[in-house]
């Protein structure tokens, strides 16, 4: 028996549209559930090109089966006729990564779970305001210190700040676990206004 491209194709499309289609539902259903579809764009966003992505591989491979259920589509003949081996390879390597990404879902479930997936934003917009609050705060206190010519309460102010900013910097990076250094592209320059 004779396999023909159009036919990998067509069961590979079906495939890749499956999967894309599971994608969607796996990040549009928790927006939905924690009511964040109007107000967190990117996942929404994210969820609809997985959906267009997912009617148009499903396009093709209705296409390409619609004559072999003896319904009359001349789309479907072309797109046949057109389906060589290396369009052809492409879907069999779009299926797989499909049906690989499925396999690491277990893996990485926790990332998974609710709309978590985009949480990590807002996480780090929050932390980025906690610094900026906290080592602006710092700076005020120092510099209204100094202009009072109280030194010891200047530097103590700066400390402080420089602590907690350390901290909160560690806190977003995390641990480096292999000990290499994060270092500046730059050095830092002071500025004169």
């Amino acid at each position: 028996m004779q396999v023909h491209s159009w036919t990998v194709g067509m069961v590979c499309n079906a495939i890749i549209a499956c999967a894309y289609l599971l994608i969607t539902l796996a990040i549009v259903v928790p927006l939905a559930r924690s009511h964040q579809l109007r107000t967190n764009p990117l996942g929404a966003a994210t969820g609809a090109i997985f959906f267009t992505c997912s009617v148009h591989h499903g396009a093709h491979s209705l296409h390409m089966a619609l004559p072999s259920l003896g319904v009359h589509d001349p789309q479907g003949l072309a797109m046949r006729a057109a389906w060589g081996w290396p369009l052809a390879s492409w879907d069999v390597v779009g299926a797989l990564v499909a049906v690989y990404y499925w396999t690491l879902r277990r893996n990485y479930s926790s990332l998974m779970h609710g709309a978590q997936l985009f949480e990590d934003l807002r996480q780090r917009e929050s932390q980025a305001l906690e610094l900026n609050d906290t080592v602006l705060q710092g700076l005020v206190v120092a510099k209204m210190a100094l202009d009072l010519n109280q030194p010891d309460r200047s530097q103590e102010a700066l400390t402080s700040s420089i602590a907690a900013a350390s901290r909160i910097i560690t806190d977003l990076l995390g641990r480096n676990p292999d000990g290499a250094a994060l270092l500046r592209s730059a050095p830092a320059t002071l500025e004169q206004p």
